[in-house]
């Protein structure tokens, strides 16, 4: 697979770091219809410390983020150049739901799709799926604001 925007270029769109930047690439990306990102799921994730010992499973809640993150992406990659340097905050979500558990090794493949974009307020439809299965989904909500 080609990648659209590599770690490099996710970086210079997102102001999240390490250890909170949730996905390593983007490999598919139509501007105000739908993107295409992964998270690689290693051993090494902080998390996994204490969620849970002796049986690691990703946070709900991070595979929510990593979702918000990939709207992210999306939403300031479909704006005009003009409004760069602009932040992506989380707003709301609905309809979450958690089908199976996320784990070490597993590939977390993550689709966002425009349902509503308004001047500075978008909501999409998120799925994140490990070989083909969804893991989770929910619908997000989210605004842009100035970086300060």
């Amino acid at each position: 697979m080609q990648s659209v925007f590599d770690i490099q270029k996710i970086l210079e769109m997102m102001p999240h770091r390490y250890p909170f930047l949730l996905i390593d690439r983007v490999i598919e990306l139509v501007p105000r219809e739908k993107i295409v990102a992964l998270k690689n799921v290693s051993i090494n994730e902080p998390f996994f410390q204490g969620h849970f010992p002796g049986m690691p499973v990703m946070p709900g809640v991070l595979i929510v983020e990593a979702m918000a993150q990939t709207g992210g992406v999306f939403y300031i990659a479909s704006r005009p150049p003009a409004e760069a340097g602009y932040i992506f905050y989380f707003m709301g979500m609905d309809k979450v739901r958690f089908r199976k558990p996320v784990v070490p090794g597993d590939q977390l493949v993550i689709e966002a799709t425009l349902l509503k974009m308004r001047k500075n307020v978008t909501k999409m439809a998120a799925e994140a799926t490990v070989n083909g299965q969804r893991v989770a989904e929910a619908e997000l909500m989210a605004t842009l604001g100035e970086r300060k």
